[in-house]
């Protein structure tokens, strides 16, 4: 059998509760305590639980946008506790998250294009025409009309939005996607839609 693309071992994070007037820590919130999973190439997982037991915080604290207390995570044999600055950097081309609200998670001031292509910026992937050209396909891809490229989030649906959001995780080509919820808040045949495109 395969190794696990991500094994999560005895993952805790616990938030700290601060009071007083030096804001000393007193308490901490449980948001997540000693979850293990193994997920293996070409598997997909869902993790099933009610509102505020903390499935999007595992999620966010795999890809490290909050700072897990204690546990091991590992990604193709990578600890991702141990990362930081640049590696953990370039980790993230390969580890991407669908948010559950589009409209929240992409920037207003830009344009879907530039939000789409920020990834590949980033982590200098091609020139800039074949960047335009890759932002392009997955807009295809994703349904969006090419033409749109230079239209701004606020002028798309909340379905538009999330197959914005899609593109631009699915621009990297990552090994793997965390996907937050991402079809809780669209109607009935828009998720369906959606799940389509993610298959």
């Amino acid at each position: 059998m395969a190794d696990p693309i991500l094994s999560v071992k005895n993952l805790k994070v616990h938030f700290p509760i601060k009071k007083g007037f030096f804001k000393q820590t007193t308490l901490h919130v449980k948001a997540v305590d000693d979850v293990s999973f193994d997920i293996f190439p070409g598997e997909a997982v869902g993790l099933v639980g009610e509102s505020g037991s903390g499935k999007t915080t595992i999620g966010r604290g795999i890809l490290r946008l909050i700072s897990p207390m204690k546990g091991d995570i590992t990604f193709e044999g990578k600890n991702l506790l141990s990362l930081k600055g640049k590696a953990l950097k370039n980790l993230r081309k390969d580890l991407q998250i669908i948010f559950q609200d589009p409209f929240s998670s992409l920037n207003p001031r830009m344009t879907i294009g530039n939000i789409i292509e920020e990834g590949l910026v980033i982590h200098k992937l091609a020139d800039h025409g074949e960047r335009q050209k890759l932002v392009m396909e997955i807009l295809e891809t994703v349904g969006i009309n090419r033409d749109y490229y230079d239209r701004y989030p606020h002028e798309f649906s909340g379905g538009q939005r999330q197959r914005i959001g899609i593109a631009r995780a699915l621009v990297l080509k990552p090994r793997l996607v965390i996907c937050d919820e991402p079809v809780s808040a669209l109607d009935v045949s828009i998720q369906v839609q959606v799940l389509k495109l993610m298959q």
